[in-house]
């Protein structure tokens, strides 16, 4: 990861090799969000038949996780703020660990979701703690590239679970079928995600914690180390001194009721941009694709290891997305990559629809597509995924990550994540019954809608954040 990253010219004593290094140690956080989020996709067949489950419980089942994502977002933002950044993503690397092994051991419905809500409190906090760590921990001056390092490793976690599925159903024949030791090919996809848990939990323990949580907390001896380590001694007094002269105008115990406006008594502007961009992420549609890909693409005629292989060649082209954003992100800015995505994933999911409307269901209630049509679907789909990936799948956290003031970033994170996780499950548990109810087509012309206002909410209400300093951010 550290590779793509260029060396920018810093001030002397600035260690960036430590920087990036300890960045990358907490996107390995990001990394076990996309495993986690992906690898349900590859077990939709063997949890039906396990659990004898309805479209609706199969979709249950589904989105659990994404409770525990909503509220693991919500109290890990709180949680940061009293027990510390770092903490909190050891934390979430336990119950990573806890989550991979008890769902491949579920024997009823009722465990799995448990294992999987469990799942969720992690990825929900890795979420908004692994960004905001980078953010708290970089300079400006290549921040967004450090952050989108991140999305990397989500789209890096999704396509090893897309891979891991893929070469584990087809090792057994199918998802469903026996493989090692007696198990099901779905149970050892999830007792895959052990191994990259276990590597996280560790190398955790390594670590600094973020030095302006430490000021927050009054601690500022370990803060001036921490920052000495990162920046050398003469730029960390710098540093401490500007980090404590945000805190000093209103300075106390970080709390809920600051993102409430004194002077309006109303919730801040800032936070409600915060948890426009958390929304509208979801709205577009983006994790049907994650957690339901092979679904769909069986839908529309594809078999289910071909269903599999695409989730695969998707991955691959949303690695290669991000790694587009990391180069540009710190140059023309976030705000520009937001409208533009915008802009392409309407026009991509446009097509989509277009070409799911065109279908028509054979004798078994399957969509079935012309070759033509066929081929437009699935261009289209690659398209909009890449569009994603280049633009809100990274900047978005990105921006939640630095954009608030250091008095509100851990409230204002548990706000704008747990909406982004509550939009998620919304649009996650939603699917299978409007895929019954209104067919694809319809279903993904709600998402065009949604990528369509998207385009207007940034460019009317997201400012830019590009080389600014967290210091700087204004609430």
């Amino acid at each position: 990861m550290s590779a793509s990253i260029p060396q920018p010219v810093v001030a002397s004593g600035e260690n960036t090799r430590l920087i990036v290094l300890i960045s990358c140690v907490a996107t390995i956080g990001g990394f076990l969000f996309g495993f986690d989020s992906g690898v349900i996709n590859g077990t939709v067949d063997g949890l039906k038949q396990t659990f004898q489950s309805s479209s609706a419980g199969t979709g249950f089942e589904v989105a659990s996780m994404l409770l525990g994502c909503a509220f693991g977002a919500f109290f890990a933002g709180r949680l940061a703020d009293r027990w510390g950044r770092r903490t909190v993503l050891i934390i979430s690397a336990v119950l990573f660990l806890s989550s991979a092994i008890g769902a491949g051991m579920a024997d009823t419905s009722l465990a799995f979701i448990v294992a999987r809500v469990l799942g969720g409190f992690a990825v929900g906090a890795a979420s908004v703690m692994s960004p905001a760590y980078i953010a708290e921990v970089a300079s400006a001056r290549y921040r967004g590239r450090l952050a989108t390092v991140q999305q990397i490793a989500i789209i890096s976690g999704l396509f090893c679970a897309f891979l891991s599925n893929y070469l584990l159903a087809k090792a057994a024949g199918a998802s469903t079928e026996s493989l090692w030791l007696g198990h099901a090919a779905w149970r050892w996809m999830f007792w895959m995600q052990a191994i990259p848990s276990a590597l996280f939990l560790s190398l955790l323990l390594f670590i600094p914690e973020s030095p302006r949580y430490l000021v927050v907390k009054g601690r500022k001896e370990d803060a001036l180390k921490v920052l000495t380590r990162l920046y050398g001694a003469q730029e960390a007094g710098t540093k401490l001194a500007e980090i404590d002269a945000t805190l000093s105008r209103d300075h106390h115990r970080p709390r809920l009721s600051d993102l409430i406006s004194k002077a309006t008594g109303k919730l801040r502007p800032i936070v409600w941009v915060g948890i426009g961009l958390a929304t509208f992420q979801q709205l577009v549609g983006i994790n049907v694709v994650f957690y339901y890909g092979a679904v769909l693409w069986q839908a529309v005629g594809f078999s289910e290891n071909d269903a599999l292989l695409i989730n695969v060649l998707s991955g691959a082209l949303s690695i290669g997305a991000c790694l587009v954003t990391v180069m540009l992100i710190d140059k023309i800015g976030r705000k520009p990559l937001l409208w533009i995505g915008s802009a392409g994933m309407a026009v991509s999911l446009a097509l989509v629809t277009l070409a799911f409307a065109s279908g028509s269901l054979d004798a078994s209630g399957k969509l079935s597509l012309s070759d033509s049509m066929g081929t437009l679907a699935l261009v289209a789909a690659n398209v909009y995924v890449i569009f994603f990936n280049g633009s809100w799948g990274p900047v978005m956290w990105v921006m939640l990550g630095e954009m608030f003031p250091n008095q509100i970033r851990g409230s204002a994170l548990a706000v704008a994540g747990a909406a982004q996780w509550g939009s998620n499950f919304g649009i996650t548990v939603t699917f299978p019954i409007l895929l019954a109810g209104i067919g694809l087509a319809a279903t993904y012309g709600l998402y065009t809608i949604a990528a369509v206002i998207s385009v207007f909410f940034v460019l009317r209400y997201v400012h830019e954040t590009k080389g600014k300093e967290l210091e700087q951010m204004e609430g």
